[in-house]
């Protein structure tokens, strides 16, 4: 049985919406300057959302009996989980940092997965963004690892990665949530995923003193496709299609909505698995007065354009296994077990 979540609605402020036309256009995907208010008052500054795929890592190894993990390569983080860059990634998160100074808005806050290749495909940018901007690790918008009878590794702590990444990293944020260790169903994955954007975005607002605030969050396949469904409040019938796209180092954009009349949860402080509430994004309602899609897994800036992409093909689960059998990885597309392992592949298509 998969781990449970409290499904408990937090306390909802009402919207109201003042908008502000922008001194010049930018073009039609640009986003609109307005300023989104609660009933109490709050201006909510957050208008913009970009989302990235880290580049293209190693790949690895995970033994489906005892839960072990191998690569070939080994991770900064000592975690065979938490695989670097390739080569051919590496060039792709230079490629990407320099379209990620071009976007307008442009880029205010940074938010990413703790695992060590998305803090990795966002370094080149760190230096091209605006001085001072710092990257904050956020579990909620980590990996998804289907439900198993293991423990699944956790990212490096905060700690270490700090010592990793040096002055690009802000090790005082606090991540809103830790996803539970045994994995989750593809609709958890989904809530957990509503309840670390409504964070990032309510902490987001209440921080920025700027208009026009715009957020780059980088992460994996599968979370960017939860995102991309939970922002706009999407969910479709068959959670296989292909709607949001995720390819590798892919640039995707959200722009918030101008709803007077939505409920937002708005989560406080430090959350585990054992105690995340939900957020009411379903039916079209998004987190946080929902979003608009105007750009999806957009790859014009990489030399090879658009690769590995990737979309879900039912439940990952991760149990008693024949060699050979199939399952489906959030990383790697097919996977394979070999004498009680399975293998992530690399195709064409998905890694």
């Amino acid at each position: 049985m998969g781990p449970s979540i409290n499904r408990s609605l937090d306390a909802t402020p009402r919207l109201s919406v003042a908008h502000r036309p922008r001194d010049s256009a930018v073009g039609d995907d640009a986003c609109p300057s307005f300023e989104i208010v609660t009933s109490d008052g709050q201006t909510m500054v957050v208008t913009t959302i970009y989302v990235t795929r880290h580049a293209f890592r190693v790949s690895y190894t995970l033994n489906t009996t005892t839960g072990e993990y191998h690569t070939n390569s080994p991770s900064p983080t000592n975690i065979p989980s938490d695989p670097p860059l390739a080569a051919y990634g590496v060039q792709q998160s230079h490629e990407l940092a320099i379209e990620l100074a071009k976007l307008d808005p442009p880029v205010d806050y940074l938010y990413s997965s703790p695992f060590y290749r998305c803090l990795q495909t966002l370094e080149p940018a760190v230096e091209k963004l605006r001085p001072g901007i710092r990257v904050r690790a956020e579990n909620g918008i980590g990996e998804w690892y289907g439900v198993a009878s293991f423990d699944h590794p956790s990212p490096a702590t905060p700690a270490f990665l700090k010592s990793l990444f040096l002055s690009s990293f802000d090790n005082t944020y606090q991540a809103s949530l830790i996803p539970p260790r045994a994995g989750e169903t593809v609709s958890q994955l989904h809530d957990r995923v509503a309840v670390a954007l409504a964070h990032i975005i309510a902490s987001t607002d209440a921080e920025s003193t700027t208009r026009d605030t715009s957020i780059l969050i980088c992460t994996h396949a599968a979370t960017l496709i939860a995102i991309g469904r939970t922002l706009t409040g999407n969910m479709p019938d068959d959670p296989n299609v292909d709607d949001f796209l995720a390819p590798t180092a892919g640039i995707t954009k959200f722009v918030r909505k101008q709803d007077p009349k939505v409920d937002v949860s708005k989560p406080s402080g430090h959350e585990t698995a054992k105690s995340i509430g939900s957020v009411d994004w379903r039916d079209g309602k998004g987190v946080a007065g929902g979003w608009t899609c105007v750009l999806n897994g957009n790859c014009d800036h990489l030399t090879g354009g658009a690769e590995r992409s990737w979309h879900f093909s039912g439940e990952e689960t991760f149990g008693d296994l024949k060699p050979g059998q199939k399952i489906v990885s959030a990383e790697a597309g097919n996977v394979v077990a070999l004498s009680g392992q399975v293998h992530r592949m690399a195709r064409k298509s998905r890694i």
